[in-house]
């Protein structure tokens, strides 16, 4: 498995992108995941882009950034114009954006049209690139539950579309993890890493709580510590050509993301030999 650490676990905290290279180097991360606010507040060093994060060995697994689907075609494309520039700059091939501000239930026939036409848009102004657009696995958007996800790739219909597989959030919709995995497979191309101490601390990752520098982390917990069982998930299948990110939200991230690099490694040299 390929890993990398995203660069908004240091949302909150006044870190260098050099800092974050030389550590992410340090602990043997293969790559960063670069949130779209850092790439865009890093334009005006001409110097640092991907071929400068490759003297260090790394690359940018992935551009995460957010686009307006719900607006106008003008907007979005503006929006969809930039971030993929950005990924050109930083030899990125995915870019990782949300279906939307709406979950399956809640949103009306002609929205998801206009959503499902607007990213049909992205895709294609992707290919000319040679990128591809990746959905998440998240509440609140329309990829929130497995099937609304594979119905929402049905509709766009185009091959520049794949997944983020977010573990914690396909398992906080009710799916069944591994059947989920199964299902969707065909169209994952890197999976989000992280975990919760049960149910009800779900809402620490809502949007509003993670980027409040001042919210509560509480049920925020490590890789292998938390309800989600990561030695049982990572048996199941067969990740030695993914790639993954581990995503930490809260507080110590230098600490944490260490030790739960250090524990997947442990755990994946443990599933080799045996």
């Amino acid at each position: 498995m390929n890993v990398s650490v995203c660069t908004i676990s240091f949302r909150h905290g006044l870190q260098s992108i050099e800092h974050i290279a030389q550590w992410a180097t340090g602990q043997g991360f293969d790559g960063i995941e670069l949130w779209g606010n850092h790439a865009r507040h890093l334009k005006p060093h001409a110097h640092v882009n991907g071929e400068w994060l490759e003297s260090y060995g790394l690359t940018v697994s992935m551009l995460s950034d957010y686009l307006p689907l719900h607006d106008e075609r003008a907007k979005n494309h503006f929006a969809a114009k930039n971030v993929l520039q950005l990924a050109d700059r930083w030899n990125a091939l995915k870019v990782r954006v949300f279906a939307g501000e709406l979950g399956s239930e809640m949103i009306r026939k002609e929205e998801r049209l206009h959503l499902v036409n607007q990213l049909r848009d992205v895709c294609k102004m992707a290919a000319e690139k040679n990128k591809l657009i990746l959905v998440e696995i998240h509440p609140r958007t329309l990829c929130d539950t497995v099937s609304s996800t594979l119905q929402l790739l049905s509709e766009v219909d185009h091959p520049s579309l794949r997944v983020n597989f977010d573990v914690l959030h396909a398992w906080e919709s009710g799916a069944n993890l591994d059947e989920a995995f199964v299902q969707l497979q065909p169209f994952v191309e890197h999976l989000h890493l992280k975990n919760v101490v049960d149910r009800g601390h779900l809402h620490v990752f809502h949007p509003e709580n993670v980027f409040n520098a001042s919210a509560s982390r509480q049920g925020m917990t490590s890789l292998f510590t938390g309800q989600i069982d990561y030695h049982q998930f990572l048996s199941n299948h067969d990740f030695s050509s993914f790639h993954a990110s581990l995503e930490w939200f809260g507080h110590h991230p230098f600490a944490v993301l260490k030790e739960d690099k250090q524990k997947l490694v442990a755990y994946q040299k443990q599933t080799l030999y045996h």
